[in-house]
């Protein structure tokens, strides 16, 4: 019996503005909120959609509901009914897995007036799989760490050792190894699994904005100077031709369009090797957009079928990241923040 979906949650307030609105999809990762936060701050009206009902994106949002899980069979037909009832003209999906359920239903969007601008399925599922990522870069000639998917693979790559699932974010389940056959073992026993070369260097991360047609409109690279669960609370923004041309590279190897964030290393002599590919806006969006890119905004044009602005950005900006709270009633309606300065009257 196919599962009932759960039911959108209507706005406590009538929308502050009557223009068609964006709808964001995972709205409670880290992606979803920085993208609801600039949408709003464009003076965009935004919806915020998550299978959590109580996601904080929808207490930034002039909207909130509740939509099923990408892989729910009546997913696309959820989203379609939100954007009908709520007056949604574009979709931004933050959620990867998403996607291709997306990309199938983009038929389905489009004749309810949704514009999208989805990625190519086969794009998504290599860059959400590590070892055919390994693969696409290793026949693209672009610098990747050795990878073993099975353990007869395992001789071939040199150590020390980094395992992790093949499909997973946020950096669970990664365990760092320094002998070989510990390696072997560890794939023998879990074929969700690969193996790589632990890279020595500086990791960075890059958040990109490919074009339809496949240009890469900008690349902002920045320091992971510090992360938790595999979120970037610390960094700073930089430039660097090698990173630009490594992501470039790795995004054509691909056949990726739409925002993307590039991940990687660079060593001492300025080098630069590509890990991953996260087919999305990235958490740590925020300091891209600090830093002058303002990717949401371009793609946002780019899914109503605008002109993408020029985009550039200024390095040496640097964030640190904090917590912050949203607060509501039993009833949905929005509760102060003890925290907010006081308005000063004359």
């Amino acid at each position: 019996m196919t599962p009932s979906l759960p039911q959108p949650r209507p706005p406590a307030t009538a929308p502050i503005r009557g223009d068609a609105a964006v709808l964001v999809t995972g709205s409670g990762g880290p992606a979803g909120v920085a993208v609801v936060r600039r949408l709003v701050a464009l003076g965009h009206r935004v919806v915020a959609g998550d299978a959590d009902s109580a996601a904080a994106g929808g207490a930034l949002a002039d909207e909130a509901v509740t939509l099923p899980r990408g892989d729910h069979p009546r997913f696309v037909e959820a989203v379609v009914g939100v954007c009908t009832v709520h007056g949604v003209d574009a979709l931004i999906s933050t959620v990867a897995e998403e996607l291709p359920y997306l990309a199938a239903g983009a038929g389905r969007l489009a004749a309810a007036g949704v514009a999208t601008w989805l990625p190519d399925a086969a794009a998504v599922d290599v860059c959400c799989d590590k070892a055919a990522f390994a693969r696409a870069m290793a026949a693209a000639g672009v610098p990747h760490p050795a990878t073993a998917a099975s353990p007869g693979e395992v001789a071939s790559v040199p150590g020390p050792w980094v395992v992790k699932p093949l499909a997973g974010r946020g950096s669970r389940g990664v365990r760092l190894l320094d002998e070989r056959d510990d390696v072997v073992a560890v794939l023998g026993a879990d074929d969700g699994l690969i193996a790589q070369t632990r890279l020595a260097g500086r990791e960075f991360t890059a958040d990109a904005l490919v074009d339809r047609d496949g240009a890469v409109r900008v690349v902002v690279p920045r320091w992971r100077e510090e992360t938790k669960a595999g979120i970037s609370v610390k960094g700073r923004t930089f430039a660097s031709d090698a990173v630009t041309r490594v992501a470039t590279a790795a995004l054509a190897a691909v056949g990726l369009t739409g925002p993307a964030n590039v991940q990687g290393f660079v060593t001492d002599d300025g080098s630069a090797t590509v890990v991953e590919i996260n087919p999305r806006f990235s958490g740590g969006l925020p300091l891209t957009l600090a830093a002058g890119a303002d990717v949401v905004g371009a793609y946002l044009a780019g899914v109503r079928g605008e002109p993408l602005p020029e985009l550039s950005f200024r390095p040496g900006v640097a964030m640190s990241r904090y917590f912050a709270e949203t607060y509501s009633s039993d009833d949905g309606s929005p509760v102060v923040d003890p925290c907010t300065p006081l308005a000063v009257t004359a």
